[in-house]
């Protein structure tokens, strides 16, 4: 990898940003690059938005992803990709969960306003219904953000070879809840 790269990874709380920023993070080190991360997670307990910052490369020096400085945004909820739109430039991809949680006392925005928002930043937008095919593939949806980061990785949007995420997941991943997100993790191959 010639340049860093840079992740930005939103969504609400109780989706496992966290624990993806982990799985991530760790397979960086494993392919032994320099890693730095940054999380901002204020109201995630209450389902609040969650925002984290992935650096990696030869050398990082700072946790943040600069303003349109993301090489790949990464949203567990559709609307919340919109957060996203500051970190994006014409180069950014944005991998989206065609998911949506209400918001108390406020209307929906739909997909169709969602992209149309977007492509004012970057007209590399995926949606995929990445909560759908967990609940049918494992039964969970809540392994969402696993199953992105398999995308992300087979279709080479994110430099981090599958092997190496696929033992990122073994350390980071309770036992308990390691089958489950090993299955997840095979369903986009």
């Amino acid at each position: 990898m010639e340049k860093n790269f840079n992740l930005f990874i939103n969504g609400v709380g109780g989706q496992g940003i966290l624990t993806l920023l982990q799985i991530i993070a760790e397979a960086a080190l494993m392919e032994r690059y320099d890693v730095k991360t940054s999380e901002l997670h204020g109201l995630s307990q209450r389902g609040g938005s969650v925002e984290v910052h992935l650096r990696f490369g030869k050398t990082i020096y700072s946790p943040l992803v600069s303003q349109g400085g993301a090489d790949l945004i990464i949203s567990l909820e559709a609307q919340e990709s919109l957060r996203g739109c500051h970190f994006a430039s014409k180069e950014t991809i944005f991998l989206v969960n065609d998911f949506f949680i209400p918001i108390p006392n406020r209307k929906i925005k739909d997909k169709k306003e969602i992209l149309k928002e977007i492509k004012k930043f970057s007209q590399k937008i995926i949606f995929i219904p990445a909560s759908e095919i967990c609940q049918k593939g494992v039964g969970a949806k809540i392994t969402a953000g696993i199953f992105l980061l398999s995308y992300a990785s087979v279709n080479n949007l994110i430099p981090l070879k599958p092997h190496a995420i696929s033992k990122a997941i073994k350390k980071v991943i309770p036992k308990k809840y390691l089958d489950l997100n090993l299955k997840t993790f095979k369903l986009a191959k």
